[in-house]
């Protein structure tokens, strides 16, 4: 790392889950959002081939030449495909439908696990690329656009369905981070399980938060992320939640999530 890096403490948070429809992309958009509402400058930058955290940020998804596949494959740099969202220090690198075809052409490079870690490091290394929070948004699976997330992250957040398999698909993904932190990544840690689509009327979801949090203790957020219209209406706009309506418990909840994060990462500075 180098010395303009060090000064800048960018973070590089993935987050990841191999099952859709867990919150990953909405986690994205709003905690975003919400760093970025209290002086944070946040990178999003968009790994799913449906680029809905490009289109969720009020973007159009990427044209010909402008989007993370071609940083992936070596013919745009990162700096190169940055745009500005209409929040003040959020911008995305977005996804295009070509991310769909890059597992296959990825196997023919060298290093095609870290592709996106030396893009990541070439950006922070120019003046024009400074940073605190990068998010990246994987796509739902574990193939290789994840592991070049993995790969290029300081720690991963998972978003957390509350509900039945829940704890199942995270054993797997797990088990997966901990084989990217022996192999490709010694840097690589869990920042933490935050629960997602949370209802209290429904003895479900308590149950599972209480499993989860009985199994992974601390590592799970206090703040849980509620079922929430608004939270679902949002993307049709063009907008996070809590641009929508930052009044509604979605908002809220997301508002509480950053400043928790917020809270681990200057505990993990004084500690180190």
């Amino acid at each position: 790392m180098t010395e303009r890096q060090e000064q800048i403490s960018t973070r590089i948070l993935a987050i990841a889950n191999q099952k859709g429809g867990v919150g990953k992309t909405t986690t994205a958009i709003n905690l975003g959002t919400a760093l970025a509402a209290v002086g944070e400058k946040v990178l999003v930058v968009d790994m799913d081939p449906q680029g809905n955290a490009t289109t969720g940020l009020g973007l159009e998804r990427a044209a010909k030449g402008r989007s993370t596949y071609e940083v992936l494959i070596g013919e745009a740099s990162l700096r190169d495909i940055i745009r500005e969202t209409h929040i003040p220090g959020l911008h995305c690198a977005p996804s295009s439908l070509d991310l769909l075809g890059a597992e296959l052409e990825l196997s023919e490079f060298q290093r095609k696990a870290h592709r996106l870690h030396d893009a990541i490091r070439a950006c922070l290394s120019s003046a024009d690329c400074s940073y605190t929070y990068l998010l990246l948004d994987c796509p739902p699976s574990l193939n290789l656009l994840t592991i070049n997330a993995l790969s290029a992250a300081d720690a991963v957040l998972v978003p957390l369905q509350c509900e039945y398999f829940a704890l199942e698909g995270l054993s797997q993904l797990l088990k997966t981070v901990e084989r990217v932190r022996q192999s490709l990544n010694r840097r690589l840690s869990i920042q933490g399980i935050v629960l997602t689509m949370y209802d209290r009327r429904n003895s479900l979801s308590e149950q599972v938060a209480e499993d989860v949090r009985a199994v992974l203790g601390e590592k799970v957020y206090q703040t849980v992320i509620p079922r929430n219209v608004r939270v679902s209406e949002a993307p049709s706009h063009g907008k996070p939640v809590l641009l929508y309506d930052h009044r509604c418990t979605g908002s809220q909840a997301y508002i509480r999530l950053a400043s928790e994060i917020i809270q681990r990462e200057q505990a993990l500075r004084t500690a180190s």
